[in-house]
């Protein structure tokens, strides 16, 4: 099975910037994305971005703010968050679609089969 690991999260204060990282077990010809997920909402698509094409930012609160990025060589993909705010306060997950997929599909969870387990993300006013 196709294994995620995010990391890079934390504690940070407003304004400050954090980089999470999403390494894959392998290559992975896919959608990649990142999604957040805060208490008592569902799980919240940020941006997306396919292995050759520009990213697709879902979410109208990090845009300007975020970055997604993506390494083929590493198997990696990073989303940069800058002028962070405490509304992005959440647990923060990278997911991939099916291998071989064409494009990315919308921001529906449901859409992606492959997850990590989360990195925290906690920003203080």
């Amino acid at each position: 099975p196709i294994q995620l690991v995010e990391s890079g999260g934390g504690s940070v204060q407003a304004g400050g910037s954090l980089k999470l990282s999403c390494v894959a077990s392998r290559y992975l010809n896919n959608c990649m994305a990142w999604f957040r997920q805060t208490p008592g909402k569902p799980r919240e698509g940020l941006a997306a971005i396919m292995p050759l094409d520009g990213p697709t930012y879902w979410a109208d609160s990090v845009k300007g703010r975020f970055t997604i990025s993506r390494d083929l060589d590493k198997n990696t993909v990073y989303l940069h968050m800058n002028s962070l705010k405490p509304e992005d306060t959440g647990i923060y997950f990278c997911a991939g679609t099916h291998q071989g997929s064409w494009v990315c599909p919308s921001s529906d969870s449901n859409e992606f089969v492959h997850w990590g387990q989360g990195t925290q993300v906690t920003v203080s006013s």
